[in-house]
């Protein structure tokens, strides 16, 4: 019995969020800059029916006109953490129906269509960084424009990873992200050419601009300064942004050791990230045990990839 089983890996979402969500880029042109980790989601294809438990794998489905296996989904990161858990669902599902179908697709295609599949069949408002991430895996500095997207593909040695992801510590608040109520308020305040959130959305590039810059010398120095900036400005586009608990985080990361802090995704729960000084990675990590769960994790360098594919 033939079976397909492909991964993609989720992201943390450094700077420039938002940037990358219509109708923004038309206008101002967007750049975001993220970085992939292995935690994922993986989906295994087989000979089946659909049983229309997840309405994301009956649209990819439908979408690839796929009718004569089931998919089944499987993650190992939580629910809502804000890692762009379902645009990695989004591409290994695109991508493992492919291949499927006996098509390869480029990366830019399974991101494009992983996004057109969240965007039009589900309806789901956002961005396209996550479905990038998702594809391409690595570190990325994405530049959204009407009609294009530019990836540059920023090149790290192992060595430098390692040491990204020692100083960037992330946790998982427990609360649940709101993100659609958010992103439809920002949507339209840029829509009606809301300046002050034009001119938090223009500071967010331009610190994401720096992060990719930081990102390319191997400064992580650099990076974190360029955190903490964001996230001032990523904040008060909307009350509902931060909570209660992710301030105290806040609070607590910046009075041992941290450099950088940001909630990740669209924020009201989720996940945070906080870059410790290179000798305060331990007294940053302990501090903060009590708050939250920390997400143990690597960077991931391969970005989409069938991992099986044989009789069974």
């Amino acid at each position: 019995m033939r079976r397909l089983v492909a991964r993609a890996p989720t992201r943390i979402d450094f700077g420039g969020g938002w940037t990358d969500v219509p109708p923004y880029p038309a206008t101002h042109e967007g750049f975001v800059c993220n970085v992939a980790i292995d935690r994922y989601a993986t989906v295994a294809v087989a000979p089946g029916a659909d049983d229309g438990a997840l309405p994301l794998v009956s649209a990819a489905l439908r979408r690839a006109e796929v009718r004569d296996a089931r998919a089944t989904l499987r993650s190992d990161f939580p629910v809502g953490a804000g890692l762009g858990g379902s645009s990695a669902a989004g591409v290994a599902l695109a991508g493992s129906l492919a291949a499927w179908r006996g098509a390869q697709l480029s990366r830019v295609e399974l991101a494009e269509l992983s996004c057109t599949t969240e965007r039009s069949d589900l309806g789901i408002a956002g961005g396209s960084q996550d479905h990038y991430a998702a594809a391409f895996g690595g570190v990325l500095a994405l530049r959204f424009r009407e009609g294009a997207i530019d990836v540059q593909e920023i090149s790290t040695s192992p060595a430098f990873r390692a040491e990204l992801a020692r100083r960037c510590l992330v946790w998982f608040t427990g609360e649940s992200r709101i993100s659609a109520q958010q992103i439809e308020v920002v949507v339209d305040a840029m829509r009606a050419g809301d300046e002050r959130v034009l001119r938090l959305l223009a500071g967010m590039k331009r610190a994401a601009i720096g992060m990719a810059e930081a990102l390319h010398i191997g400064a992580i120095d650099e990076l974190g300064p360029l955190v903490r900036e964001h996230w001032s400005l990523q904040r008060a586009l909307h009350p509902s942004i931060t909570t209660e608990l992710i301030d105290t985080m806040c609070e607590r990361a910046y009075a041992n050791g941290a450099i950088g802090f940001k909630a990740l995704g669209a924020s009201g729960g989720g996940c945070v990230v906080a870059i410790a000084r290179a000798d305060r990675v331990d007294a940053l990590r302990e501090a903060m045990a009590e708050l939250a769960e920390p997400l143990r994790y690597s960077i991931d360098a391969e970005g989409f990839r069938i991992t099986e594919d044989d009789d069974a």
